[in-house]
């Protein structure tokens, strides 16, 4: 058993194609919507998060400001990921981008990996977005922190949307992490395992990881120092 997917993203931002293909295709742009530390190096896009290397993927095709893409190996098993990213300007200093994730997830329980994935790739895609719309062309500090085993999810998830008064995507949000100024914000994504605060000097991230753990993924910009601790913190007082 197994299964084939192909789960396309597209969307029209306020960024050259020129501010796209930086944030697609080089480390320091995808450090900054993505997931953990980015390199794109020799025709290989290398990303380590959480403290592991994630599979290398070999970039497959590179056409500056029109098409940026990348596969992973195939495993023993038949898994692989893939990415293509089309990228189109349009008038007025706009552009449409589009991201296509492909693959194959092996195994009997493919639908759950599955489902996991496309939550995770709806809320990487919606970073990059609002990255495109607010942050272009700068570059942002990720950072990545757990918190402890989650054993209950639905009571996991209500602690957090109570912690930022129950919003809505759009709504204007406030929580305070601890040892850190109050955080302020706009939800800019919310998922089933997922949820995206845009405040103006970051992007907050907070998702459900496969490991049994709530996980705190930013990405910061400006001089933020090490706010690891204090996200740390805060991730073990709403779960500890």
């Amino acid at each position: 058993m197994g299964h084939e997917f192909e789960l396309p993203q597209e969307a029209l931002v306020e960024a050259s194609p020129e501010e796209v293909w930086a944030a697609i295709s080089t480390g320091p742009g995808i450090d900054s919507w993505f997931m953990g530390r980015n390199e794109v190096a020799q025709g290989v896009v290398s990303t380590a998060f959480g403290g592991m290397d994630l599979p290398a993927s070999t970039v497959t095709a590179a056409e500056p400001q029109r098409r940026f893409a990348h596969t992973s190996g195939t495993a023993e098993d038949g898994r692989f990921v893939a990415y293509e990213f089309l990228i189109e300007g349009r008038d007025q200093a706009s552009t449409t981008v589009r991201m296509v994730t492909s693959g194959f997830l092996p195994g009997d329980d493919w639908e759950t990996e599955f489902e996991a994935m496309t939550g995770g790739l709806a809320l990487f895609f919606a970073t990059l977005v609002a990255y495109l719309d607010h942050f272009a062309g700068r570059t942002a500090t990720p950072l990545t922190e757990f918190g402890p085993p989650v054993t209950d999810w639905p009571r996991a998830w209500e602690t957090l949307y109570a912690e930022l008064g129950h919003p809505s995507v759009g709504d204007k949000v406030r929580f305070a992490p601890d040892g850190l100024a109050p955080v302020e914000g706009v939800v800019y994504h919310i998922g089933a395992q997922t949820l995206g605060v845009r405040s103006g000097d970051a992007l907050y991230r907070i998702l459900q990881g496969m490991g049994g753990m709530m996980i705190a993924s930013h990405h910061l910009f400006g001089d933020t120092g090490d706010q690891g601790p204090a996200w740390q913190a805060w991730l073990q007082r709403l779960y500890g």
